[in-house]
């Protein structure tokens, strides 16, 4: 539900010096300071509109838009103001900027606070810190199959890496199964055909003395599932009594776990038990920002405090000792919940993203977006600016591997571990070695 928008601020500005901090709505979405000249990165497609942006919002042409947190420098000497939710886990109110006769016009459809700062980095810093979360535990280092391998991983290339690591001597603590072992969206515990043994999986790599990891999407349902066919009650309904659209991934329609019917929620915790009880104690939760879409759910609660109790759920099923990173995930709704949360848009072998589109993966984009949240880093939890890739296949890899050390986040290799140069194992050995461990 959208309420209008009530001014909260008009600031006098230097046009040519002020710079804006727009805070995107989830982990993908574009995040970062702009001056009052540049256009700000919007969805260049209605899919991408659904899956990377706050849903179901548009921004008006020539205004700037932070959804829960707003930054202004004024660039006149004066203090930075920052507008930001006041209960940011509960309501995320879109704050608005526009700038007419050299003064900056602020409204927001939700109460927001203002707090002044010396810098836009600082005082985001200064209202995370006001929230009073425990320090977040320090992240393991992370082998992690996608970047290389994408959806065709097999249960081999998994074992090759794992002999690799050993071989070229890297200091990796997880090894994370991205996605493509399992049959489909939603049918969790069903194994692809790429895979033999998920427990046996896992039992080989803690036999190498590291950690098994594993990626779920865990409120995605592909239509063509057995839990779409055979559960249709658990999935979220729009107001039409159809089923609420996650937007298209993977060539193909999307459907929303409804986490507040209660089989749906068993179902869930089932899931995370078993992967659990498997021997995974580090869990890529990924694609969250469909647990917080509208729609109409068994219980009749808000979509965000849907989507915290589901996380809830996964946590309760994992433990307390588990490792839980998230991933195109609400970013002020899940406050409190993550161990460790992803940052910026997917990183690629490239710089440039599909159709200059910044919430898509691109090195670019990555970069900004992670920067631009650089301020989260040890306050909400430990930022995953995404994977390493130092492979000499990877466009501006030296670039790329600055970017991720000087995070100081959570550190992973995403390549075929055979197929780095001497650059490549030199550099992943260091950026994993030296992490904050």
């Amino acid at each position: 539900m959208h309420h209008p928008f009530t001014p909260v601020a008009s600031v006098p500005v230097d046009e040519a010096r002020a710079r804006v901090h727009e805070e995107g709505w989830q982990s993908w979405s574009p995040s970062g300071a702009y001056t009052l000249g540049d256009k700000p990165y919007r969805p260049t497609n209605d899919n991408w509109a659904t899956v990377c942006y706050r849903p179901g919002v548009t921004v008006p042409e020539d205004t700037f838009q932070g959804e829960g947190l707003l930054a202004l420098d004024p660039g006149d000497g004066s203090p930075v103001r920052l507008w930001a939710a006041v209960d940011p886990t509960r309501e995320v109110p879109s704050i608005r900027l526009v700038v007419a006769d050299g003064r900056a016009e602020v409204s927001a459809d939700g109460a927001v606070k203002e707090w002044t700062g010396n810098t836009v980095q600082s005082v985001l810093g200064d209202w995370a810190d006001s929230l009073q979360l425990s320090a977040p535990r320090p992240a393991p280092t992370v082998w992690c199959s996608w970047y290389e391998y994408f959806t065709q991983v097999t249960e081999d290339d998994i074992h090759e890496n794992l002999r690799a690591m050993e071989t070229l001597d890297l200091p990796i603590d997880v090894v994370q199964i991205d996605d493509g072992y399992q049959k489909a969206l939603g049918d969790w515990l069903t194994l692809s055909g790429r895979f033999r043994s998920r427990a046996g999986i896992a039992d080989a790599i803690r036999a190498r003395g590291r950690r098994a990891g594993i990626w779920t999407a865990p409120f995605l349902v592909d239509p063509a599932s057995d839990l779409a066919a055979e559960h249709p009650e658990w999935l979220v309904r729009d107001a039409d009594g159809g089923f609420t659209h996650a937007g298209r991934n993977w060539g193909h329609d999307l459907r929303v776990l409804d986490t507040t019917h209660p089989e749906a929620a068993a179902y869930l915790t089932d899931v995370f038990r078993t992967l659990r009880a498997e021997g995974y104690d580090y869990f890529k939760v990924d694609f969250l920002y469909a647990g917080a879409l509208d729609g109409v759910r068994h219980s009749a609660v808000d979509p965000l405090t849907a989507y915290r109790e589901g996380i809830r759920l996964i946590r309760e099923a994992i433990g307390e000792d588990a490792y839980l990173l998230g991933c195109g995930a609400p970013i002020l709704a899940s406050i409190g919940l993550f161990d460790a949360m992803r940052v910026s848009p997917d990183t690629a072998p490239h710089r440039r993203p599909e159709a200059d589109d910044y919430s898509q993966p691109g090195q670019d984009p990555a970069e900004f977006t992670g920067v631009g949240r650089q301020w989260q880093h040890g306050r909400f939890w430990i930022n995953d600016p995404d994977c390493l890739m130092a492979r000499p296949a990877v466009e501006t890899r030296e670039r790329w591997a600055a970017h991720v050390e000087a995070t100081g986040g959570l550190m992973a290799s995403s390549d075929r571990l055979l197929s780095l140069d001497e650059w490549g194992v030199a550099t992943t050995r260091r950026l994993l070695g030296g992490a904050d461990r």
